[in-house]
């Protein structure tokens, strides 16, 4: 399949199907030893594939980790700019943990998290379609690495909100 950010997903459904029925584990059941493991380690390798480019995010740090930009629970420093619009969101959201019943707080926190994410889904979505049509460069990457923790960021800021959302 074509590496891309919006695999198409009738295509990626029917890949599964075509090599889950390859390498299904009990297709291998009475031939044991090797054989028996490779076919399980390559139905595994097809699950998590089929989960990976099910979700837009999944799909992202796949492709990041393809060019080799994105490792296992790397630390990246965001943009003191971004960082800094962060705290106020923050600050917002704390001063809503402090007074549970402010409802004001929690709401000015949701809409400037809303307004992050569309701003966020905004810049993405140029950088995605760039890379969708061929332009391929690291610099483009490392800017789509970028919009990549920035969206972290902004869902555990999403988290925080949501634990404190009345019930």
């Amino acid at each position: 399949m074509p590496v891309t950010f919006h695999p198409d997903p009738a295509e990626v459904k029917r890949k599964f199907y075509e090599l889950s029925r390859v390498y299904h584990p009990d297709r291998f059941a009475q031939a044991g030893g090797e054989e028996l493991a490779t076919a399980l380690r390559m139905a595994a390798m097809n699950n998590h594939a089929y989960k990976t480019l099910r979700n837009p995010d999944s799909t992202m740090a796949y492709i990041l980790k393809l060019n080799k930009l994105l490792e296992d629970e790397e630390k990246y420093n965001l943009p003191p700019s971004f960082l800094m619009e962060m705290m106020d969101i923050n600050e917002t959201i704390s001063d809503y943990e402090a007074m549970p019943d402010n409802e004001d707080a929690r709401q000015m926190a949701i809409n400037s998290l809303n307004e992050q994410l569309e701003l966020w889904d905004d810049a993405t979505k140029i950088l995605i379609q760039k890379f969708d049509n061929c332009e391929r460069g690291q610099d483009l990457l490392l800017q789509i690495k970028d919009q990549y923790f920035r969206k972290k960021y902004l869902l555990r800021i999403k988290e925080r909100i949501d634990k404190f959302a009345p019930h």
